[in-house]
């Protein structure tokens, strides 16, 4: 087992992909922070030359981020999918090989976003006016994201190891991080004693974590936390029980 995931861990570190999507987000933000500070230093009462609008970019930017989650998730589950059967073959169990392409690319993936996290606090206090309690807002409302995206990211998982197609992955992603708040708000309008329950919506929680931070009122509230852990357990325990079924000739 040991044997396996260091050739997946070595199959993973040769992948030009990896480096190239890391280097691409991190060029990004720090293009984002020279782009507010140039425009403020030339530009008289720019208001957006804050860490607060800086930030707010990482916090609003869901889709970007989930982008990211599916470029990591495709490094192991992509092309490199066809190896599985050779990896059976060798006697390394399904439930092995599930597992292991989730740690590597989660591990990586988890790096990268904590690079990003520490690069934009360095931009954003140094470069751009810094707001009264920025980087402690910035840190709750990352803190209630996380469950969220990590979810994401294991429903990306799920559906890229049973050889979901990438279509479909997407229109699935849309709909839970996205749409799901206001298409559960329309359905359930006519039911009374349900009616709220839209807000517990992956998208509305997202919402509603980027209002509380551009208002300074961000503070860490367990619902991202439950709602996110529910969709990752569930997606894993699917993904697992299917994949250790399914055939992959």
């Amino acid at each position: 087992m040991i044997n396996y995931m260091k050739s997946e861990n070595y199959r993973l570190l040769r992948k030009k992909s990896l480096y190239i999507t890391s280097i691409i987000g991190l060029t990004l933000i720090t293009a984002a922070a020279i782009i507010l500070y140039l425009s403020g230093e030339f530009e008289q009462n720019f208001p957006y030359a804050t860490s607060l609008f800086f930030y707010m970019n990482v916090i609003d930017s869901k889709v970007l981020i989930l982008i990211v989650a599916f470029l990591f998730n495709m490094l192991l589950t992509g092309k490199d999918m066809f190896l599985t059967k050779h990896a059976v073959s060798f006697g390394v169990s399904r439930n092995m090989i599930f597992w292991t392409k989730l740690f590597l690319t989660l591990s990586y993936f988890l790096f990268l976003c904590l690079i990003g996290l520490l690069l934009m606090i360095g931009l954003g206090e140094n470069l751009l006016e810094s707001e009264e309690q920025s980087i402690r807002n910035f840190l709750t409302a990352s803190f209630n994201m996380l469950p969220i995206v990590l979810s994401g990211f294991f429903l990306i998982h799920m559906l890229k190891i049973l050889r979901v197609g990438d279509v479909y992955i997407i229109v699935i992603l849309l709909f839970f991080f996205v749409f799901s708040g206001d298409l559960l708000r329309m359905l359930l309008r006519p039911i009374s004693a349900l009616e709220e329950m839209y807000r517990y919506a992956p998208s509305a929680l997202l919402s509603e974590n980027s209002i509380k931070f551009m208002n300074l009122q961000a503070q860490f509230d367990y619902h991202y936390w439950v709602v996110g852990v529910v969709i990752s357990v569930v997606s894993l325990l699917i993904g697992a029980k299917i994949f250790a079924r399914q055939n992959i000739d």
